[in-house]
């Protein structure tokens, strides 16, 4: 179906025939669907926003952590709602991590996707052309250091580099807001408890990312952190095998797995006596 979105959610929702809404996008429009979806006690599945934590403990390899991280980053131009955005690092290694994961972002060839040496093509339009720019500015306002990329490329086209940018402020608007773009922003933490807390600071909890190679770490990190899918050593949120979904502000129910078939039916119960008297 084409058209302007709010005239076709507003002329299909209260249909009759439409007994589940699903959808996958943007927090704000999903809060908007779902009380359209309320009016007419139509049941809802959604797959909202995120702002990716990934904590990266001491105990690892920076290098070693840093280049698949970058890799991810640049997935689809970061346009991605499980894209790793905001990595907490713990001190002793985060210089290590950050010249590493920097040496690598700079590397990603970005251009045209039907060039074959193209590793990142472009972002979706302007809008999110001047999404990144503002967020960067704001960075820049705030104090940040710009380590890598930072500026449009050229003046055609929406190629965006992978940026990084470093020692962010909490009132940051990259630190509030999902940048759903090429951004990574990259600060020091001094406990894990530290990097807990900062992960949960927001209302999003789609994805979380976390490199240890404690296991009692990794305990900790998979109980502590709010999310709906917390990846520990690997980068790879979620499988058509299992369950996936969020909390908080990025939504409910569930995709994948059996889970996933859940809100396509209904539960009846049944109560049959054979014969009464």
């Amino acid at each position: 179906v084409f058209g302007v979105p709010a005239d076709i959610s507003s002329y299909l929702i209260p249909q009759s025939q439409v007994r589940l809404v699903a959808f996958t996008g943007s927090t704000a429009v999903g809060k908007h669907l779902s009380e359209m979806a309320a009016r007419h006690m139509t049941p809802v599945l959604m797959e909202l926003g995120g702002h990716a934590p990934v904590i990266v403990c001491d105990d690892v390899d920076p290098v070693a952590a840093a280049i698949p991280s970058a890799v991810r980053k640049a997935r689809n131009a970061g346009q991605v709602c499980t894209s790793p955005t905001r990595f907490f690092v713990q001190e002793r290694i985060y210089k290590a991590f950050t010249d590493a994961f920097v040496e690598q972002a700079n590397k990603v060839v970005v251009g045209n996707g039907f060039d074959s040496a193209t590793e990142m093509g472009p972002l979706a339009n302007h809008r999110r052309i001047e999404a990144m720019e503002a967020l960067v500015a704001d960075a820049r306002q705030k104090g940040a250091r710009v380590l890598a990329g930072g500026e449009r490329l050229g003046n055609r086209g929406y190629f965006f580099p992978v940026t990084v940018l470093a020692d962010l402020p909490d009132d940051a608007r990259v630190m509030r807001e999902e940048p759903f773009g090429p951004l990574a922003v990259i600060n020091p933490v001094a406990s894990l408890e530290e990097a807990i807390a900062k992960a949960n600071a927001l209302p999003f909890g789609l994805a979380a990312y976390a490199f240890t190679h404690s296991a009692s770490r990794a305990d900790r990190l998979a109980d502590g952190i709010e999310a709906g899918n917390v990846s520990i050593n690997t980068l790879e949120a979620s499988v058509a095998e299992v369950p996936f979904g969020g909390v908080k502000d990025s939504g409910y129910g569930r995709e994948g797995g059996v889970e996933g078939l859940l809100p396509y039916m209904i539960v009846k119960t049944v109560s049959h006596r054979m014969a009464i008297g």
